[in-house]
């Protein structure tokens, strides 16, 4: 595909999608904090973010507002298929120097990754970059969330082995599942409850907020990470709180869901 800046040639290497149901949570608590980052706004279909490397070698995210195709390429590799990615130049909303993620991957034939001179897609920003691994605060804490949904047998395990620790344990978890629990009174930004397909019955629940992230599947535990614990995990056992389940059954008819 071509850039919009330059005209010239971009290399796509990986893509991936940016709507109000499935987005990188690094970028924000919700949807439109992470649009806001990009400097894109908030749309109900999203955008596509199409990552790649120039003539040079330069790095550029390019978002695209084709979502569908973005989508199917997504699916197309995630099979082991290939897929030619090329948006239509028409598509383009904005080419954004850097990338949002590590990629161990390169174009064929062309210098290494290297950002290009800062200002130069036109809008003066620094590069994107991936986040740091040694720090602690919300992208970390989202991060964290995000693991832990991957890894979700291997957590629920260590409920039934140790039993967790009690939500009035702590007055920061507390804090998140009352936040939590207002969500359901009052919809929140789009994006900030989130909810994907588990297996059978149950659905997993990605759940932000002001410094405190949530992942929990339905009818089973929840597990929160605070800005204020650095990288701890706060269980909620489903035998610990009985007024878990609900909540979390009261979450899922309030969140976005994967088209």
């Amino acid at each position: 595909m071509s850039d919009d800046e330059g005209g010239g040639s971009l290399y796509v290497l990986t893509a991936v999608l940016l709507t109000p149901a499935q987005f990188p949570s690094f970028l924000g608590d919700d949807f439109p904090e992470a649009c806001a980052l990009l400097g894109v706004a908030p749309t109900g279909e999203g955008y596509g973010l199409v990552l790649g490397q120039d003539e040079e070698g330069a790095r550029w995210t390019v978002v695209v507002d084709d979502v569908s195709l973005v989508a199917a390429a997504i699916a197309s590799w995630d099979c082991g298929m290939e897929y030619d990615l090329s948006p239509d130049e028409r598509t383009i909303v904005v080419s954004l120097a850097g990338w949002p993620v590590e990629l161990s991957v390169a174009a064929p034939g062309v210098p290494e990754p290297h950002d290009p001179e800062q200002g130069a897609d036109g809008t003066g920003r620094v590069p994107l970059a991936p986040p740091s691994a040694e720090a602690w605060g919300p992208v970390q804490r989202r991060l964290g969330a995000d693991q832990i949904a991957r890894e979700w047998a291997d957590w629920r395990e260590r409920v039934a082995t140790d039993g967790g620790a009690a939500a009035a344990a702590h007055p920061g978890l507390a804090r998140a599942l009352e936040e939590a629990l207002e969500y359901t009174r009052t919809p929140p930004p789009p994006g900030r409850v989130r909810s994907t397909f588990a297996g059978e019955e149950a659905r997993t629940l990605r759940v932000d907020g002001p410094g405190w992230s949530l992942v929990a599947r339905t009818g089973e535990a929840a597990f929160v990470l605070l800005d204020e614990e650095p990288g701890e995990v706060l269980t909620v056992p489903r035998a610990g709180d009985p007024d878990l389940p609900d909540l979390l059954a009261a979450l899922d008819r309030v969140a976005v869901r994967p088209a």
